[in-house]
Parts: structure tokens; C-alpha cells; sequence
């Protein structure tokens, strides 16, 4: 069993900063092994790419709408993946949902992809007040 718990949603005011966090652990789970990625859903809306980090950690992936103002990272001592938020908007208000792809190669077209991904968590809630 593969479980990836999400952490660090909540209510903020627009303009504020959350930090997500994502553990995963499982008997069979190699951190190592997997690209991480982070998608948000909001209401009435389709699960959408957000970010994503690749198994070594050294290229990210980010969608044109939080670039610049979201960052990913990977602590793979911790099996833990982040999404730092900074500069939030109303527009960024969904679920957020952490997933993790085995792959060693990606590109920004296979990343984003939600059906690229072998698991995912529960989701965290983050509400962007105006």
C-alpha cells in the first residue's frame, strides 16, 4: 500500500503564503523512484496540473498560471514533497491532491498529465479570501 498525505491547506487572505506538504510511505514505496507533482481542483471546475518535481529533484515543472509565484521541492530523507505558495489569489482557491508517476524521464507534456500518475492522496482544502 502507497500513501501520500497532503498537509498545510487552510484559509488565507489574498496575497498570503501556505506551504503544502505531501508524505508518502508504503512497504514497497521508493521515494527515489518517482516524479511528484501537485494538482488542484476546483468547484465545478476539472483536476488541473499545478507542479511537478522529477525523482532526482533537479528540473520542475510549473503551469503558466503560478509560475513565479509557486515553488515545488522534494526532501527525499523525509519521502516529503512541498509546494511553497506565495502571492496567493482568489483564482488559486480548490483542492489541492499531491500524486506520484515512476518515471525517470519526463517532459512538460507527459508531467502534466494526470493520468500519468500511479497515486495520489486525499486532497487539502485551500481557500484564498478576497
Amino acid at each position: 500500500q502507497v500513501q501520500l498525505v497532503e498537509s498545510g491547506g487552510g484559509l488565507v487572505q489574498a496575497g498570503g503564503s501556505l506551504r503544502l506538504s505531501c508524505a508518502a510511505s508504503g512497504r514497497t514505496f521508493t521515494f527515489s523512484n518517482y516524479a511528484m507533482g501537485w494538482f488542484r481542483q476546483a468547484p465545478g471546475k476539472e483536476r488541473e496540473f499545478v507542479a511537478a518535481i522529477s525523482w532526482s529533484g533537479s528540473t520542475t515543472y510549473y503551469a503558466d498560471s503560478v509560475k513565479g509565484r509557486f515553488t515545488i521541492s522534494r526532501d527525499g530523507a523525509k519521502n516529503t514533497v512541498y509546494l511553497q505558495m506565495n502571492s496567493l489569489k482568489t483564482e488559486d482557491t480548490a483542492v489541492y491532491y499531491c500524486a506520484a508517476a515512476r518515471t525517470y524521464s519526463a517532459t512538460y507534456g507527459t508531467i502534466s498529465t494526470s493520468t500519468r500518475y500511479d497515486y495520489w492522496g486525499q486532497g487539502t482544502q485551500v481557500t484564498v479570501s478576497s
